[in-house]
């Protein structure tokens, strides 16, 4: 991958690679059978993630690195739950409740709609659509053909349930929310309170001292505390005992951190989530606007907790807009920003091979909570960054979608990107970070660990 095309791509995703940035990236696309470049995509951001780490570290007094990236490394790690394995036990399976329903179904208006069960709204989709909860996929698949593609994805928005129409990018950058979402970049950055500017502390590793809080969820906002925690970090991962999850993401997004249950249900749990805000430098989650407002964790309120704080938030169609708080997933965000209908090449929509817009916006989230650190220790203040699957699937297509899946070379054996490790899930082989910086090797600490399996303390 050339040097021009990493710039080219940062630029389009509002950011730059500088002049100074010693990067290499080997190989090029089409790693997997698709249209877009979601090799060189997956590489520019992490060659981001990497140029801010050195500029983290130069900060700190340390030389400057040079990072190089394997293409095929990058592409594997779309995938990377793909490559994790048990050793010694059953590595657990995708599949979650609602995984039945979960798919890209044709309408009555031979328009495309991709439902999506989440954990929780099986229930509510299959009564929206008038079957049982045992309905087999023929009757699913003609309840849906009794509906308009358009109107059903508003019934279902109404209730609060996850679902996207199929529609073409055109049809999307003419919607209000993609026309927002057109007009920022993917990465935002804003300063949401005043605190004294607060310098690094010393360390072997850019991001040592530096405590994160991670109160998120398959996919993107684990995504963005596991390389956070690939840099040094110290992250502390809050579950709910209340919320279910995925077995199989958590082992994949567990790497690096410390695990802790909280219920915020309980008064004296929700006091013990304060206690660890004062003692954080950053707060990353990624439930739905406005959910932990309403539980006294908002950005204004966790920044008057703690002054200085970089608070994360990653969603699935952007912060602001008609669309700010519709829950979604990977999936739906391919489905309304044009992707699929693209990967489908003129036929029934399909998904893109990786979950290309889960693993990608973690890395810009971890980006954009690196360049909110350099901003706090050279002018303080408390910040915010947020991401969204939607802008980094609009980023991917602005990238192109001109290759030929037809010619694709597949990610090959990636034997040589694997660790194998002792954990509490028992012997894990799994897909090391994609990264490689000459002075700060990035690495994960910690075996990855289950949720709740620590105490909610900082060490």
């Amino acid at each position: 991958m050339e040097r021009k095309q990493i710039e080219r791509a940062a630029r389009l995703a509002g950011l730059e690679l500088a002049p100074d940035t010693d990067v290499t990236v080997t190989g090029n696309d089409p790693i997997l059978e698709t249209p877009f470049h979601l090799g060189e995509g997956a590489a520019t951001a992490l060659a981001l993630v990497g140029q801010e780490a050195d500029r983290t570290w130069r900060m700190r007094g340390g030389r400057q690195q040079s990072l190089s990236i394997d293409i095929r490394h990058a592409a594997a790690s779309l995938r990377s739950s793909v490559h994790l394995e048990l050793m010694d036990a059953p590595t657990p399976t995708r599949a979650r409740p609602g995984s039945h329903i979960t798919a890209i179904w044709e309408c009555g208006d031979r328009r495309f709609i991709h439902l999506h069960g989440s954990f929780t709204d099986a229930p509510g989709i299959l009564a929206e659509l008038g079957v049982g909860a045992d309905a087999p996929a023929e009757e699913i698949a003609a309840a849906v053909k009794g509906r308009g593609a358009f109107e059903l994805e508003d019934a279902l928005a109404a209730k609060g349930l996850c679902s996207a129409v199929c529609r073409t990018a055109g049809e999307w950058a003419k919607h209000p929310q993609g026309a927002l979402l057109a007009t920022k970049p993917v990465v935002e950055v804003t300063r949401i309170g005043d605190s004294p500017p607060e310098l690094p502390g010393a360390g072997e590793r850019p991001l040592s001292g530096v405590r994160v809080l991670d109160l998120t969820r398959v996919l993107a906002g684990p995504t963005c505390a596991r390389t956070l925690a690939e840099h040094g970090a110290d992250v502390l991962h809050i579950a709910s005992p209340n919320l279910p999850t995925s077995a199989l993401f958590e082992m994949d997004t567990g790497h690096g951190k410390r695990q802790a249950y909280i219920d915020l249900n309980d008064p004296a749990q929700a006091e013990t989530l304060r206690e660890l805000v004062r003692g954080a430098d950053v707060f990353s989650q990624g439930f739905q606007v406005g959910t932990l407002a309403r539980r006294g964790f908002g950005p204004g309120q966790v920044a008057a907790l703690r002054p200085g704080i970089i608070y994360v938030s990653e969603n699935a169609f952007g912060h602001e807009g008609p669309w700010r708080l519709r829950p979604g997933w990977e999936q739906l965000a391919q489905s309304t920003t044009g992707v699929a209908t693209r990967q489908g090449a003129g036929g029934r929509p399909v998904l893109a091979p990786a979950a290309m817009n889960d693993y990608t916006t973690g890395y810009f989230a971890a980006l954009g909570t690196m360049m909110a650190l350099r901003r706090r220790a050279a002018e303080g203040g408390s910040w915010m960054v947020t991401v969204s699957l939607s802008q980094t699937s609009m980023w991917y297509y602005r990238l192109g979608h001109d290759l030929d899946p037809a010619r694709a070379t597949g990610t090959g054996d990636v034997a040589a990107f694997l660790d194998e490790r002792a954990t509490p899930y028992g012997r894990m082989k799994y897909l090391r970070p994609t990264l490689v910086m000459s002075e700060t090797p990035p690495r994960w600490e910690l075996p990855s660990a289950p949720p709740g399996s620590g105490e909610p303390a900082w060490v």
